[in-house]
């Protein structure tokens, strides 16, 4: 094989988003785009994988492999495309998952000779690190978030924020890790790197293949997020292609769990009233509140993931803390049966959807107590939204920006924490007298002072975000409302 060229990660992305530029002149979406990409590069590392020198392993069929597709040009090379796509959506495990229903829609053949000629067969992806040749994948994901018009960035949790809450979390060597609305797999990525990066040592050969074999695994309803995500995580050294699926495509509210997890790290989608319209508490006999909203549904459904002392972290929108009726019995319950020991209050300007307001939400599932007592005792509350000012562009947030949190937190040393300007614990008995157990819960002001100091295009940013968060807030509101209406005029709903 002649050597090829060695690339940092944000050149390759840099030269892959700028080609992604035309094609969209071509009528190819940011997703589809990345979609293409994720095949060929799938293509292009299991050709480097037979062709090593030790451990040879061929994953893809001859004949169907990258050869079959370098090799020809024009029309032969689109034809033969369109044929490896569809053939390898037939094949077992992680490979036929990724290529099932695949579509070719590069409908130039002269772009797609491009593409793999000039664009991915120059690399060699294997020579360079899973982190390396993830993060090139995960940049260009990245990329496509920052377009609001594709709506990819519903998919996309901030980094800092994902290594946080792993950080916070501590998945361990014998965890099983679940995110039960995955996306393209930035929470499970981000646990899996924690374990290898904090236990490497202690990993002996058979957790190691439980680590690729189904100790960490997600459900996305999304066919083409959800072919994304089991990409992202085999460019990031998890899984096997021709093993189990890591990624179960689905709804996963509609069941109840089958199985259960140690640790669950989750950000849901955003957005009142489920999937299907239905309320899932109808079905299921295991959620304390019919309702349909879906971060309320999400929040009980993480409890039932839980195993006993299993630990949970979900990014939740402010109306999660506030919301009455359902959201009251939510948190009530809550608060009963879990630890719930942490709230990060999360500024406005980090996410690639416009108008959030977020939260991270840790608790721990904990037995029942024969007196009854509740699990939670201290509600500890770091506020990183006052003062704080981001924009996705000008000012993004960094990890070192969360350095603060992570050390009031006091990861696996939660009984010695002390309270600080922006961390403050309210007593269980403080949090469920206050009106209907609303936990939107403040105790800084904003500092003037602060504010001055601001770029005025920071302060335009943030006036924009408020003005969208407004919008959702009420969006909120004449949903539930609209929903309040139905269940009066059909007495079903009521039931």
């Amino acid at each position: 094989m002649n050597a090829a060229e060695t690339v940092d990660p944000r050149g390759l992305v840099n030269r892959l988003w700028s080609y992604c530029e035309l094609l969209r002149h071509s009528g190819v979406s940011t997703l589809d785009y990345v979609e293409q990409l994720t095949y060929l590069l799938f293509l292009k590392m299991a050709d480097e994988r037979a062709k090593r020198p030790l451990n040879p392993e061929r994953i893809v069929p001859e004949g169907l492999d990258w050869p079959s597709l370098v090799n020809k040009s024009g029309d032969d090379l689109y034809d033969q495309y369109e044929h490896v796509l569809n053939q390898l959506g037939y094949e077992r495990g992680m490979l036929g998952a990724i290529f099932k229903g695949a579509m070719n829609k590069i409908q130039e053949s002269a772009v797609l000779e491009r593409l793999v000629k000039d664009l991915i067969n120059p690399y060699h992806w294997s020579s360079e690190s899973a982190d390396t040749k993830g993060d090139a994948y995960e940049g260009l994901l990245q990329r496509g978030a920052e377009d609001r018009k594709t709506g990819a960035g519903q998919y996309f949790t901030p980094r800092p924020v994902i290594d946080a809450m792993v950080e916070c979390v501590q998945p361990g060597p014998r965890d099983t890790v679940f995110d039960p609305a995955c996306g393209t797999g930035g929470f499970l990525i981000a646990a899996h790197a924690y374990i290898v990066d904090r236990y490497g040592a202690e990993l002996d050969g058979d957790r190691r293949r439980a680590l690729d074999s189904g100790a960490i695994r997600g459900v996305e309803l999304v066919h083409e997020t959800a072919r994304l995500a089991s990409m992202n995580m085999l460019l990031h050294g998890i899984g096997q292609a021709n093993g189990r699926e890591l990624i179960e495509v689905r709804d996963s509210l509609a069941r109840s769990p089958l199985a259960h997890a140690d640790v669950v790290l989750a950000n849901p989608p955003f957005g009142v009233g489920s999937v299907t319209g239905e309320n899932y508490a109808k079905s299921r006999q295991d959620l304390w509140a019919e309702t349909t909203n879906k971060q309320l549904n999400f929040v009980q459904h993480i409890y039932t993931l839980l195993k006993l002392h299993g630990r949970a972290a979900a990014v939740v929108p402010d109306n999660v803390l506030f919301e009455g009726g359902a959201g009251e019995t939510v948190r009530r319950a809550l608060l009963q049966r879990c630890d719930v020991h942490t709230l990060l209050r999360l500024p406005t300007g980090i996410f690639y959807a416009g108008g959030v307001k977020a939260n991270v939400l840790f608790f721990d599932k904990k037995p029942p107590r024969p007196d009854a007592t509740p699990a939670t005792k201290r509600l500890w509350v770091y506020d990183f939204r006052t003062d704080q000012h981001f924009t996705m562009k000008q000012k993004p947030l960094r990890r070192e920006h969360l350095d603060d949190f992570i050390k009031c937190y006091r990861p696996g040393e939660r009984g010695d924490r002390i309270e600080s300007e922006r961390f403050k614990a309210y007593e269980y008995a403080e949090l469920v007298a206050r009106d209907k157990v609303n936990l939107d819960l403040t105790f800084m002001e904003d500092g003037a002072e602060t504010q001055a100091l601001e770029e005025p295009d920071v302060i335009a940013q943030e006036i924009v975000d408020e003005l969208e968060a407004a919008l959702t807030e009420f969006s909120a509101i004449t949903e539930s409302l609209r929903t309040l209406r139905s269940s009066r005029e059909d007495p079903d709903m009521s039931d």
